[in-house]
């Protein structure tokens, strides 16, 4: 086995390639969790996004209007979960799970009676995501091979990155959005509208989980698969524990299974079995939700003896 085939270049590119649809959905959920809302329903909403971007590419040839309606169908399904878990009481895990499998057959019924298509649509017509290409990288081989031919929304998560951290970090918004996640009682007591700061991160979160719906088929691919996002939004759901809801540090965990699927990809051409290939990313999904319990359990033992000290 030629190592210098598999760690090479090339290997960046497919990391990042490979994590953005994930970095967008561990956002999503990370947004919800500020709040204390689990977003179990982040793949539902994602395949949703997918789904919708691909029919309005090839209706309407404009990538642009594709994206917009994704997210306004990740908005829609977002606004489901909020209203049953909000004002009627639903258990957001259930109502989430209830979500993903309502998308997963929506998608298939409508692909079936629009399309007439069952498991996979492609057609020339669909447009994608333009791909940028920076002049004069051709001529330095190492950067035109990590940083050429990115789609847009892949160099705009980057952005979204820093842009969520700000607003959760360093606004007013982003302050009554956490303190509502930790300390409700206390935040309502400060005059924050509880229910309407859950309803914006619920909302919000469904215009980010339709958007990596979008780059999905739009950005990383071209066509519409049956349940494509192939839980990838449990992915995202991971790596936002083990980043503990943090832009940053839970972009880094989306890192580590874009490098698992990549290494995974390039092994296959060297004859190692599919199916322990297909498995890696869920074995790095427990060893990172493991990582992450682990890592809390200790934090709150060291919380706990620091304050027996202090009394």
């Amino acid at each position: 086995m030629d190592l210098s085939s598999i760690l090479n270049a090339s290997l960046i590119y497919a990391t990042f390639r490979s994590a953005t649809p994930i970095i967008y959905a561990a956002l999503c959920a990370s947004l919800t969790q500020q709040a204390d809302i689990l977003n179990i329903g982040t793949e539902g909403i994602m395949l949703t996004g997918a789904f919708a971007a691909v029919a309005i590419s090839y209706t309407t040839g404009s990538w642009v209007l594709a994206i917009i309606v994704a997210m306004l169908a990740g908005l829609l399904m977002a606004a489901i979960m909020a209203v049953a878990n909000i004002k009627y009481g639903a258990d957001i895990c259930a109502i989430g799970m209830g979500i993903n499998m309502f998308a997963i057959a929506i998608t298939k019924f409508l692909m079936t009676s629009v399309f007439g298509m069952r498991g996979t649509f492609s057609n020339p017509d669909i447009v994608a995501i333009p791909r940028v290409v920076i002049p004069g990288l051709e001529s330095i081989p190492f950067l035109n091979e990590v940083f050429n031919g990115w789609a847009l929304t892949e160099w705009f998560v980057i952005v979204f990155i820093v842009l969520m951290w700000f607003l959760l970090f360093k606004t007013k918004w982003g302050l009554h959005l956490r303190s509502v996640g930790q300390y409700p009682m206390a935040a309502q007591t400060a005059g924050i509208n509880v229910t309407s700061m859950k309803y914006q991160a619920i909302l919000i979160s469904g215009l980010i989980g339709g958007l990596a719906g979008a780059h999905l088929s739009l950005g990383y691919s071209r066509l519409f698969t049956e349940n494509m996002t192939n839980n990838r939004g449990f992915m995202g759901v991971a790596a936002m524990f083990f980043g503990n809801a943090h832009p940053v540090w839970t972009s880094v965990g989306c890192l580590v299974f874009g490098l698992t699927d990549s290494i995974g990809a390039r092994l296959q051409a060297y004859g190692i079995a599919a199916q322990l290939v297909l498995m890696l990313p869920y074995i790095v999904t427990i060893v990172v939700l493991s990582i992450s319990m682990v890592s809390k359990y200790y934090t709150k033992k060291r919380r706990q003896s620091s304050l027996l000290l202090i009394r």
